[in-house]
């Protein structure tokens, strides 16, 4: 499966932009918590649910910290019921930076937190209710209406990936090469998943795309518009994982092994590379020029073509 991020700069765009993509032909949008110039990104999918018909939608990511359990589960019925299996919830621990600033919490244990999670949302919307008490949270609740809505997570390091495997619907990766997912993060799933004595869910893999045949300033707009991820450390160990050296910044390599660009069709076959990999879903992240909604629209075409 082929999807797209939503790049917006308000909650009324990223409806909008939705719908476009939907007529595109997109099968799937997802959208980080910057998708709508930084506003909750789980009404704008409410909205989007509703003016909407086929397209698949989901959060990717929004953090654990921001909010109960409980209430996940319930905005997130709220979606389904507007755009019934359309709807799948990302959720992440995200970083210390976030959790300490934003939320004035303690970053602490954050694996346990995204595994307490993870089981407190999926009791309530895949059994409809849930007794818990744990680290992060506890919680006897019940929720009705309930529905079995995936709930996927977000992966860096293999541990977290292996996580995914166990005890999620599904992982979601981040400005991570091919060479890293398919041979670390995949069998990283896998062994999960074979703990738990289930089939391995599937990774849906953050990928920059870029509608250029000259790919040097395809590399460029890669090197200045994921410049951070070279520089924080979380980042520096999973591509030094997979042999890349970013002390430097992003080598010639690791974009080769990053973005995918050409044209339209040279961008269908990149993004198929990855799902002939193993990836289970490409999410397309469309690097963008100065004319952002021409880059989008360029992106939206070359995603569509890459479903039929």
């Amino acid at each position: 499966m082929f999807g797209v991020s939503i790049l917006a700069r308000s909650a009324p765009a990223a409806v909008e932009q939705i719908i476009q993509a939907e007529t595109a032909g997109v099968q799937a949008a997802w959208a980080t918590m910057g998708g709508a110039g930084g506003v909750d990104m789980l009404p704008v999918f409410a909205a989007a649910a509703a003016k909407t018909e086929r397209i698949l939608l989901g959060n990717a990511i929004v953090h654990t910290w921001s909010r109960h359990p409980v209430a996940f589960a319930q905005e997130t019925m709220a979606i389904e019921e507007l755009g019934p299996g359309r709807f799948r919830l990302g959720i992440g621990p995200t970083t210390a930076f976030f959790v300490e600033r934003y939320y004035g919490a303690e970053y602490s244990k954050p694996l346990t937190n995204l595994r307490e999670y993870l089981y407190t949302i999926r009791q309530l919307l895949h059994e409809g209710s849930v007794r818990f008490e744990g680290f992060h949270t506890s919680s006897k609740a019940r929720i009705k209406p309930y529905g079995p809505v995936p709930v996927m997570a977000s992966a860096l390091r293999p541990k977290s990936y292996e996580l995914c495997g166990e005890s999620s619907d599904g992982a979601i990766s981040w400005m991570s090469p091919l060479k890293y997912l398919s041979e670390i993060a995949l069998p990283a799933m896998q062994a999960g998943a074979a703990k738990a004595d289930r089939d391995t869910p599937p990774l849906v893999a953050h990928v920059p795309i870029a509608l250029t045949t000259d790919r040097e300033f395809a590399k460029t707009m890669a090197r200045e518009q994921l410049a951070m991820y070279a520089s924080v450390p979380n980042y520096q160990g999973m591509f030094a994982a997979a042999g890349y050296d970013v002390s430097d910044g992003y080598g010639e390599d690791l974009l080769d092994d990053l973005v995918v660009s050409g044209t339209e069709k040279e961008v269908v076959d990149g993004m198929q590379r990855w799902i002939d990999a193993g990836i289970g879903e490409v999410l397309a992240y469309p690097l963008l020029e100065e004319d952002r909604d021409v880059s989008i629209a360029a992106a939206f075409s070359a995603v569509a073509k890459a479903s039929d």
